[in-house]
């Protein structure tokens, strides 16, 4: 069982992936219960579909049959360099190039294929953010990381900015025996530095996250007390994590398909105010950006140029 899983994790490190732990796939008592206050409090905004699925969310063997075992991946997206930010709106780093659903599904899927060869007959589940699981949880029992005081999984060897990823299997294997230590310690960087005050300690609410509001949120109007507050973020936002004092051990990924276009730095406010459709379809073309369609980034453009 021991080799078994360090072959797994090693197969995890030549795919790219950044770090790999395993933790037992059993329900997340303790989680459940911060998630049910969460939700019950309101904290997810108009994002309904959080409260869908609750218990396949808190419980993986819900999610596939048998399953024994949660392998968890992180995969680094910090950039090179950022796009350029004088006379320009904002883009958060995760979404400057292809969209990571795409990227690090397929990883998954290889290394998937890669256990099915070394143990035949089992069952797998590839997760990537796109299924009701618990990614920072899962990536915390398996011994990655700590949530920090962001909400974000902080990793105290190189920061926080990484996509998580999941594959949930009946196949048994050793598991981490220890979280990693929570060392935010007396540091409430994040905190000071979001101008919604959408951050608690360890608390994140939605309805005045900037994140929400140039993503999640639908309607085409954002409401006026969020006027000026937005530090000319258009779409995401990265301020608690750019302030975060572990971020500053944050190295370049060396994922190509994470790298901007051309175009995109090029791009300036006025080229922005005049943004269109055709423009967006291209510059934006199997980007996480999508997510909020033309209307939305225009609705956002709009918003920081009042």
């Amino acid at each position: 069982m021991t080799s078994l899983t360090n072959h797994i994790k090693q197969k995890a490190l030549d795919l790219g992936f950044y770090n790999c732990g395993i933790s037992k796939a059993e329900y997340l008592k303790e989680d459940a219960g911060h998630l049910k206050k969460w939700l019950e409090q309101g904290n997810h905004g108009s994002m309904f579909y959080m409260e869908n699925h609750f218990e396949k969310r808190v419980d993986p063997t819900k999610l596939l049959e048998n399953a024994k075992s949660v392998i968890t991946v992180l995969y680094n997206y910090y950039p090179k360099q950022p796009i350029p930010e004088e006379d320009n709106y904002k883009i958060s780093k995760y979404a400057y190039g292809t969209d990571y659903h795409f990227v690090i599904k397929h990883k998954l899927k290889e290394l998937i294929k890669f256990i099915e060869s070394i143990s035949t007959g089992i069952s797998a589940r590839a997760f990537v953010d796109s299924a009701p699981v618990l990614d920072r949880a899962w990536a915390a029992h398996a011994g990655l990381g700590w949530i920090g005081k962001n909400t974000n999984l902080i990793t105290k060897e190189q920061g926080s900015y990484f996509f998580i990823g999941e594959i949930i299997t009946d196949l048994e294997l050793d598991y981490e025996t220890s979280n990693i230590p929570n060392h935010c310690g007396g540091c409430t960087r994040c905190i000071e530095a979001c101008p919604t005050d959408a951050l608690e300690p360890y608390k994140l609410d939605a309805r005045k996250c900037i994140s929400y509001w140039t993503i999640e949120h639908k309607d085409e109007t954002i409401p006026e007390e969020f006027k000026g507050k937005f530090e000319d973020y258009m779409f995401g936002c990265d301020i608690c994590q750019n302030v975060c004092p572990w971020n500053r051990l944050s190295e370049p990924h060396n994922e190509p398909e994470f790298e901007p276009k051309e175009e995109l730095l090029k791009m300036e406010k006025e080229d922005w105010d005049n943004l269109s459709k055709e423009q967006f379809n291209f510059l934006f073309k199997n980007s996480p950006v999508k997510r909020t369609k033309f209307v939305g980034l225009w609705r956002n453009v709009k918003f920081l140029n009042k």
